[in-house]
């Protein structure tokens, strides 16, 4: 009896400090230290919030720039992928399908690179950026479908671009909302 009292208040005290303590803890440190990011770095305009910095949206019209295809729709309660491997049939199919896409659209000869971060999901399916080399693939869609020189536009994206973490890891990048706001407000 003594070891069932024993183990208990164990599962009891441990309970109490990693289920509600610790994570208080870092909920308040998170606040006090990083209050944006904390609650989820949501992006507002004319205080109305337009989504968040960390979870990728989608943008269809030609006026805008196109992120990371999403196999959830951009569900944040869906976030995944298809789970089919590069040699999977449907899998290979759908990439060809957006690659040819992606070239009807920006207007690419058939056969030109297309960066791969515009043709393969990501593993979250939530993706907020892109390549710089996606983002400057689309400059001429979005700047004839805005009626504005494409130097403008190529300008806002070489603003809007995030260097490598740290200056030595992954690549150069753009956060596609970001970039669209911006847009929005040049023309």
């Amino acid at each position: 009896m003594k070891e069932v009292r024993t183990a208990l208040l164990v599962l009891l005290v441990f309970t109490l400090l990693l289920g509600l303590a610790y994570p208080l803890l870092v909920t308040g440190v998170g606040q006090l230290a990083f209050p944006r990011r904390a609650n989820g770095s949501l992006v507002a305009v004319e205080d109305r919030v337009v989504g968040s910095a960390l979870i990728g949206q989608s943008f269809t019209s030609a006026r805008y720039f196109h992120g990371r295809p999403s196999f959830s729709d951009y569900d944040a309660m869906a976030s995944g992928a298809s789970n089919l491997g590069p040699t999977n049939p449907a899998y290979l199919l759908d990439v060809r399908d957006r690659v040819d896409a992606i070239r009807r659209e920006d207007g690419l000869p058939a056969g030109a690179p297309v960066p791969a971060d515009l043709a393969l999901a990501s593993g979250s399916g939530l993706d907020p950026e892109i390549s710089l080399e996606g983002a400057l693939l689309q400059v001429g869609r979005v700047a004839a479908a805005r009626g504005v020189d494409a130097s403008v536009v190529r300008e806002l994206v070489m603003r809007s671009a995030i260097g490598p973490f740290l200056g030595a890891f992954g690549e150069r990048r753009v956060n596609v909302l970001l970039l669209n706001l911006a847009l929005d407000g040049v023309s």
